[in-house]
């Protein structure tokens, strides 16, 4: 069952998540892929952007897919579309460091939230977490 308590996600925002990788994160300002990251990065996180189509965001390289991340991943934040997610999970159980899959607002996919689960990881599926960082964690 993905996570729904104030209290875990609380945990994962404030204490068990440094560094979050976000599939589909954007380059363009005003976007929520883009503007979403933005803010977690400011917030101290260590943000790493994957996107296929971009270079550099915030500054940094872009990894064309998480299987292109050299570093460690404490979360995956997806913004892409529902019917991506089950490929993007499969991708983070490939791994070994993720222990968190958070899919944004509108975002969900049951069957790879319950795979996931079962390989031990926690899912947060359909909430923002920049909602949730300002609801929660400040």
């Amino acid at each position: 069952m993905p996570v729904d308590s104030d209290a875990v996600v609380r945990e994962i925002l404030e204490s068990r998540v440094k560094t979050i990788a976000v599939v589909g994160c954007s380059s363009t300002p005003g976007n929520a892929a883009h503007d979403v990251p933005k803010y977690l990065f400011e917030q101290g996180y260590d943000v790493i952007p994957v996107n296929p189509y971009a270079d550099e965001i915030f500054g940094r390289p872009v990894a064309d897919s998480l299987s292109d991340v050299d570093e460690t991943i404490d979360l995956v934040c997806i913004f892409r579309p529902s019917e991506e997610v089950s490929g993007i999970v499969d991708e983070v159980l490939a791994r070994d460091d993720v222990d968190v899959i958070w899919t944004q607002r509108g975002i969900r996919d049951d069957e790879a939230a319950a795979r996931a689960e079962r390989d031990g990881r926690d899912v947060v599926q359909d909430r923002c977490m920049r909602v949730e960082h300002r609801r929660l964690a400040v």
